[in-house]
Formats: structure tokens, sequence, C-alpha cells
């Protein structure tokens, strides 16, 4: 519906009073809900004569952002905020947080202030000297990187010291401090927005959908820390008498006296949360994420995390698969509290089930699929929705007793087919399947839904967190009605973000197809973004966490993360654990004529780029012979002043030796292109200063081969941003994901790398030792390469 003009104008004209600037008025006039909304709070607070822009633009964050279940305290809000009580973002936000989670007769002025920093006062003062802090601490950072230090990482830093200052005096003080430090901008300062423009033309080739993610991390109070969103068991877990919604279909966590305090008897007041994986695959970068909610949220406030698997259906369920999550649950760094299973709790499921039915909550329903889509699309009821419950719970018993055929009946709730929440429409609790478990063996053949199973047993594990990804949300009315239906202790329910990367696939689906099919190597495939496929690949598990902490724990669903992103955190951390060595990947023979052929010099190469020359183990030798390898890539018979590799008549540094300077080239009889040999001479007094540094390999003694490695080069899977929007998703694998080189020359320093080592193989990018290495030839995974399109990093 169009609000009509004149009531339009009163409306713009209400909102430019209280100082929003004309573009947000004229932009929340054409939004009939926001502006249904803002004049209800510019009237409860009282302030149709207008009021300062600070306070209106408070308002306006009430109207657009305030959680609808908890409308009962708003008006005791917009006392603070009017009053100025509450007068930064930061402090509202605070409130929202606090009041979201307070019940209609809860309201504890004092605990309310005391989280919301009201009557705290930031003086100039205090911002000064926490941003010199700051500053001083990252000074030499600052010195580097010059304007181009991301000053919203410093403005998290202050935030996080001082949460209630006025973030306008904060940037001031943090603006003056930059020019105190660097002085005035130079002309090489302001450079960096054109180079900034030229990057962002790149990729701009496609029109996903979905944006993708590739700026440079700004550190936000919560990326500081994540787990500061969550509210604590005291907070989330107060008292109501009744059952709340939040949106007209979504309940809100509800429990009774007597059962919160049994809740916080068997707790201790501690958090608990629970990973529940369903073993029917391998993980992927996607449960790195849940791990890191789940598991994280637990060690940072001292709690208890499970390890529960969802074993609900048993014919997708394989022993292989609960092996590999225990094992790469353990080498992401997390320790379950308990592991457990939801067949573990199968008796009490089915005796929950029992006492639903007698309760007049869930019937036998003997309905088709196809039939139960069909009703559902045109919110009918069943026709057997309405049966005695006398008659429901004998055919449910028939049901576990094996006595009805598989898929001729279910057992339903009877939630409520009218709602708008497609999830509220009769969900199935139990079907039959004649299918031994893997677990609980062939003691039943019904089994619960997940919907049925997973948050009674989050209730019957005392779980206070129940975390889960944002496609579950609209669950969340059936979750809580279930829990309201037998009077069962409720969880707080909260939903984020599910991490969506390009140029892959994250579907369990999809991934089990292209395993099955043979696309790729295996579960391992190091293409893959399972992370059994990372570790193989060579990426470290710290950089996987904190590549998940840094894009943060949020809502916003709308966003895809560059795969740029999580290769910037692993060069992050292999640029200082990595140590260096040179191989050459496609080799072309270099003879070194005024060298004598038996002569052998042992030279010293810097395993670290910062390697102090009275640290012997910061180095390692190489041979230097008569005969050198170099990347057939490093050399071309025409020369050109952008080209810094070796030419006839040019010359070059083999890093760590000499220069040489090419003096003939033998090329192949058959097509008179191929280099087959270079000729050059070396200075050995390193009078030439040649530009170009070329990395190399020698024969280790006259005549003998150098040591010979396998190398495998991996890139992007799919060609496409975002493959799994296309109908044809398979025909945008990329043919050039993985490329081996087979006779690929290494120095002898990496001769006794074991399964795991990883190097920075020097200009080509960063390498692990792969499982298919033997005794007699070594196979390194290529990680990254060392080019770093996301932020500043790579090797060196």
């Amino acid at each position: 519906m169009v609000a009509k003009e004149g009531s339009s104008d009163r409306s713009l004209e209400l909102f430019l009073k209280i100082g929003l600037d004309e573009r947000t008025a004229r932009n929340t006039v054409a939004n009939n809900k926001v502006t249904s909304n803002l004049t209800a709070v510019i009237h409860e607070a009282a302030v149709t004569d207008g009021c300062d822009r600070t306070t209106g633009n408070l308002l306006y964050t009430v109207a657009t952002k305030y959680p609808a279940n908890a409308l009962v305290h708003r008006p005791k809000l917009l006392e603070y905020v009017v009053s100025s009580k509450i007068k930064t973002p930061a402090q509202l936000e605070a409130a929202f947080s606090f009041l979201a989670n307070t019940g209609p007769e809860e309201f504890n002025p004092n605990e309310f202030e005391e989280a919301c920093g009201v009557g705290v006062e930031v003086s100039l003062a205090d911002i000064e000297k926490t941003v010199g802090e700051i500053f001083e601490e990252s000074k030499n950072t600052i010195l580097e990187l010059r304007y181009r230090t991301n000053v919203g990482e410093l403005f998290g830093h202050v935030r996080k010291r001082l949460p209630w200052a006025d973030p306008k005096i904060v940037k001031k003080v943090i603006d003056d401090k930059m020019l105190e430090l660097l002085g005035e901008r130079t002309a090489a300062d302001n450079e960096k927005p054109t180079k900034k423009k030229e990057k962002k033309e790149k990729p701009a080739k496609s029109e996903e959908k979905k944006a993708v993610v590739e700026a440079a991390p700004q550190l936000s109070e919560e990326e500081l820390n994540p787990f500061s969103i969550f509210p604590s068991p005291e907070q989330n877990l107060r008292v109501h008498t009744e059952v709340f919604f939040s949106d007209g279909s979504i309940l809100r966590c509800s429990n009774m006296k007597e059962i919160l305090e049994k809740h916080l008897k068997l707790t201790g007041g501690k958090v608990y949360t629970r990973f529940p994986p369903e073993p029917n695959g391998y993980l992927h970068i996607g449960h790195a994420k849940a791990m890191f909610v789940d598991f994280g949220l637990a060690k940072e406030r001292d709690g208890h995390c499970y390890l529960r698997y969802d074993d609900t259906n048993p014919e997708a369920e394989k022993k292989e698969y609960i092996n590999h999550i225990e094992e790469i649950v353990d080498w992401m760094g997390w320790k379950p509290f308990k592991i457990t299973y939801t067949s573990d709790y199968f008796q009490e499921l089915y005796d929950l089930a029992v006492e639903l039915v007698k309760r007049g909550h869930a019937y036998v329903d003997h309905q088709t699929p196809e039939e139960v889509k069909e009703y559902r699309e045109k919110k009918m009821n069943s026709p057997w929705r309405d049966r005695p419950i006398e008659e429901s719970l004998r055919l449910f018993e028939e049901m576990r007793r094996g006595m009805i055929e598989e898929g001729k009946a279910t057992l339903r709730m009877k939630q409520d087919m009218q709602s708008d929440n497609y999830n509220m429409y009769d969900l199935i609790a139990y079907r039959i399947k004649f299918t031994p478990h893997p677990h609980a063996g062939d003691k039943w053949c019904i089994y619960p839904s997940y919907d049925y199973a997973h948050c009674i047993v989050d209730s019957l594990e005392n779980v206070t967190h129940s975390l889960c990804t944002l496609e579950f949300e609209t669950r969340r009315a059936s979750y809580y009605w279930l829990l309201h239906a037998l009077g069962l202790y409720m969880p707080y329910v909260w939903e984020y973000s599910r991490l969506n990367i390009t140029n892959t696939v994250m579907s369990k689906r999809k991934l089990n197809y292209i395993v099955t099919n043979k696309y790729v190597d295996g579960w391992d495939d190091p293409r893959l973004m399972t992370l059994a496929g990372l570790r193989r690949r060579g990426v470290t598990s710290t950089a996987i966490n904190s590549f998940v902490r840094g894009i943060g724990i949020t809502r916003s669903d709308n966003s895809m993360i560059h795969v740029s992103r999580l290769e910037h955190h692993i060069r992050e951390e292999l640029n200082k654990t990595a140590s260096r060595a040179m191989v050459v990947l496609n080799p072309v023979k270099v003879v070194i004529t005024n060298m004598e052929s038996d002569k052998v010099m042992e030279l010293d190469a810097k395993k670290w780029p910062d390697a102090q020359n009275d640290d012997p183990s910061s180095f390692y030798k190489v041979p230097f012979s008569r005969v050198v390898y170099i990347e057939r890539t490093d050399f071309r018979l025409k020369d050109s002043k952008d080209y810094y590799g070796l030419a006839p008549g040019k010359s070059v540094i083999l890093r760590y030796a000499f220069p040489i300077k090419c003096t003939n080239v033998i090329l192949d009889d058959n097509d008179n292109e191929t280099v087959v040999e270079i000729h050059a001479e070396y200075d050995p007094e390193k009078k030439s200063k040649p530009k170009g540094v070329l990395h190399w390999v020698a024969e280790p003694s006259p005549g003998k081969e150098p040591l010979r490695v396998e190398v495998r080069l991996f890139d992007k899977l799919f060609n496409s941003e975002n493959p799994s929007e296309l109908e044809d998703w398979i025909s945008d694998l990329n043919p050039n994901s993985k490329v081996v080189m087979p006779r690929a020359f290494a120095v002898p320093s990496v001769e006794d790398a074991a399964l795991g080592d990883r190097f920075q193989f020097e200009r080509l990018g960063y390498f692990a030792v792969d499982k298919d290495s033997t005794r007699e030839k070594l196979v390194f995974n290529r990680t990254v390469t060392l080019k770093d399109s996301y932020g500043k990093g790579g090797g060196k």
C-alpha cells in the first residue's frame, strides 16, 4: 500500500524535525513499515516538536533495529535516550542486548544502567591517553604504512578499552595523532586511492547475485571478541511465565521458574553449547566456523561444549565419518566436554513422543510424501489429524514394534497448519526405517526426525546456547513449540550467517557428488574446502581459526567471502612459520663455462628473510657447481626492458650465489626453438649488479642429478565465484585446478622432509609434503601462492 501524498509530507516534516538529513528522511518516507515505526517512536518519546540530531539518530535506530519481541520496554528505553542518559550508538546497542532478553516484570534499572554505561563520562584526557597508548603499541606499523594504516582497527582498539567514549571525539583524536606522528600527507600517500580503484575494476566481470567481500578486514569490537554478542546464561535464561513471539511466528526462550532453577542447579550457571554434525560426510570449512562459534563461546566463557553426533538417519551415516569428525575436531584445536550421540537418547525421545501424543500434540498419519506436500501447500489438515489419542498411541506402538510397513505411517506433531511459517505445518517426528543403526544397532525400526530430536536433546543436555546457521531460523518456532508442549527446559537459540566462499561448493550433496564421481581425488583432495582437503594442502588449523575469527559472527547473510581472504590468513601464518628453500619446477640446464668441472662450492642460504649472520640455525647449505638449473620461464631468447630474467647477452643474479651472464644457447635440432641448454659465465667477484634475481638448483656433485621431487600446483576448483547458482555447475569445473610437475629439482635440505612439513619455495609459493610421498620420491602440494591479492602479506 502506497502512503498518501499528504501523509508523506507530514511524515517528512516530522522526520526532518528530529534532525534526520533530507536524504535519509525521504528514503524513510518511501518505506511504509519504517515510517510507521519511526512515527510511533517519535510520539512515544514526546519529541514531535523536534530534538537534536544525535537524539534523532538514536530514535531512528530504535525504530529500525529494536527487537519487536521487547516492545514492552521501549518506553523506558526512550526515556533514557531523550534524557541523554543513553547518548551513543554503543550504549544503544548494549541496551538492545539487555532488553531483548528481559521479561516484562524483570527490568532492573541498576543492572540496565551498568550494562549500558549510563552516567559513565569519558573525558577528552582519557581518550587522548588511550589513543596515545595504542599509537605507541602500533608505532612501527603506522610509520611503515603511514596513511595506509587501517584507522578502523585503531578505532576498534580504543572502543574495546573505552566502550562509552564519544566516537566523534575518538575519531578526531586519532586523526590529530596521525597528523602529529606522520605530518601532512605526501604525494605518495595520496596515490593509493587511484590504485584501489584500479583493483576494484578487475573483478567486476561477473554479475553474481550475492556480493563478494574482498576488502581488508576492519577489526571491530566484535572481531576483537566475537563472542561479546552472546548474553550470559543469567541474561538469556530469565524467567518468563508466558510464551512470547518475536515476529508472529518465532517463539522466544521462555522458562518457568522451577524449570530454570533446576537447570541452573545442574549447570552451576556455566555456558553449555554443542557442536552437532551429522556423520554423513566429511567436515568442510563451514563447519570450522560452527566449531569456532560453539567451542569458542564455551571456552571464552569457561563453559563446556558437547560434540554431539546428529545420527538420526541410519542410511546416510558411516563409522568412517564419525572417526573423521573426531579427528578433525581435535586437529582444529577443540576439546569436547563429552562426546554424545542423539541415538544415546532414543529411549527418552520415544517416551517423550508418547507423552506428546497423550497431551494431544501428535498423531499417527498415513499420508504419502506427495499428499503431505499438497496438503501443506493448501494449508489443509491431514485426514488423520483429529484421530483419537488412544488410536494414535496404539498405532505408534505398532510402528515401534515393526508391525507397519516402511512408508505407511509417520508420527506428526500437531502444530499450526494456518501459520505463515512453513516449519509449523505438522512436522514429522518419527518415521519407519527397517535399517540397523551404526551406533544403536537393530533395536529400533523407527527413528526421530531432526526437527523432533534436536531441540529435545539440547534440553536434556542442558545446553544454554543453541547456536545454528540462519537457514534454521524459521525452525525456531517448531523448536520452542515442542519444548513448550512437553514442558521442558528451553535453551537460548541464536542463528548466525553461514560461511560461503567463492569458487567452490559447500553443499554436502554436491561435495558427495564430485567425490563419488571422481571429479576430485577423494574427500581430502587439496582442491576441496573440506577440512581434510585443506589440511592435506598444507593449511594449518590456526590459520583457519584466524580466518573464521576475522570474518566475525553476524546475522548478515547476503555476502560471500572471497577465497583470497582465506589465502591472506594462510600466508600470514606461513610467512612466519615456513622455512625457505629453492625448488625449480620446470628446469632448464645452465652450464657455467668459466668454472672448473669438478668444483663444488657450499653456500649459505637463508631459511628466514630476517636471518642473522651469527645464528647458524637460520641458514641451510646449498651446493653450487658448474651445472645449475633455472626455471624454463626465467629464460627468453628475446630480451625486453621490462624483463628481469636471463636472455642472450644478459646477466642475472643467482640468489645467494653469483651473477651469471648468458653467452650461448643450444636449441633443439627438431624445432630450433626449444632451449636444450644455456651456457653462461659467472662473476666470482660479484662486481656486476644485475637487477634480476633467480632461484636455482645445482648438481650436488659433478654429473649427479639434483634431488628430484614431484610438485602439485592447485588452483580454484571452479571458474565461477558462485558455481552453486549455475544450472550446470559441473561444467564450471576448472580443468587446470590441478597441474602436476613430476620432474622438479630441489635443494638437498628438503630431502628429509616429513609428511606435513611446510616450506616457502622461493618465488613460487608455500608448499607442504603430501601423504603420497615415498622414500624414493617426495611429493609437495602448493598450499598457496606468494601473491596476496587481499591484504598485505606473502613471502619475502
